[in-house]
């Protein structure tokens, strides 16, 4: 599918936010929830990957082919190797895309954490504070603070009020979290 074609799709999603009845369901759904930013960064990489990234990956397989025999010639199937990623990764971000749903921060109830909320929490077995920041799967980013909503911290938080006490079934056991404050 062309870039246009996405862009027709994003407007189309632009015109139905996403309400709060559907923020507590969205780790159920196909979709891929992302903010108008990160839509944009990801198709810019498309089309990056579908103009130069191909012309690069010919360059190098055409290299690496005029090099003699293909049958004893590593360097042209490492190139092989590496354009069979490089079309995975086009193929992944085109399916990213055509689930995409692009949400609207400020259509989401104040005071609950949702998708985009910036929420600090304390364990309350072992006293311990975190920030983090409630995220598409497609966008989180452990490291940076960044958990998905899909994941089992990231559900247990959707939808919790400052002062309320949040019970997590995560793989480590049950752990129990106070929301401190959510932004």
């Amino acid at each position: 599918m062309p870039l246009s074609g996405y862009i027709g799709t994003v407007a189309i999603f632009f015109k139905s936010l996403i309400t709060n009845k559907e923020l507590l369901h969205m780790s159920d759904t196909n979709f891929v929830y992302l903010t108008k930013e990160r839509l944009m960064e990801l198709e810019k990489e498309l089309q990056d990957m579908k103009t130069s990234g191909r012309k690069e990956m010919a360059s190098k397989i055409a290299e690496a082919r005029a090099h003699g025999d293909l049958s004893e010639n590593a360097e042209y199937d490492a190139a092989k190797e590496e354009q069979g990623l490089f079309e995975l990764r086009i193929s992944k971000l085109e399916n990213v895309l055509s689930r995409a749903r692009v949400i609207d921060p400020t259509q989401f109830t104040n005071g609950e954490a949702h998708i985009l909320s910036v929420v600090n929490i304390r364990n309350i077995k072992t006293q311990k504070t975190f920030e983090y920041t409630l995220v598409s799967p497609e966008e989180a980013d452990f490291q940076a603070g960044k958990i998905s909503i899909t994941s089992p911290v990231g559900q247990g938080l959707m939808g919790s009020k400052v002062g309320q006490k949040v019970n997590v079934k995560a793989p480590a056991g049950l752990l129990e979290f106070e929301v401190l404050s959510i932004k």
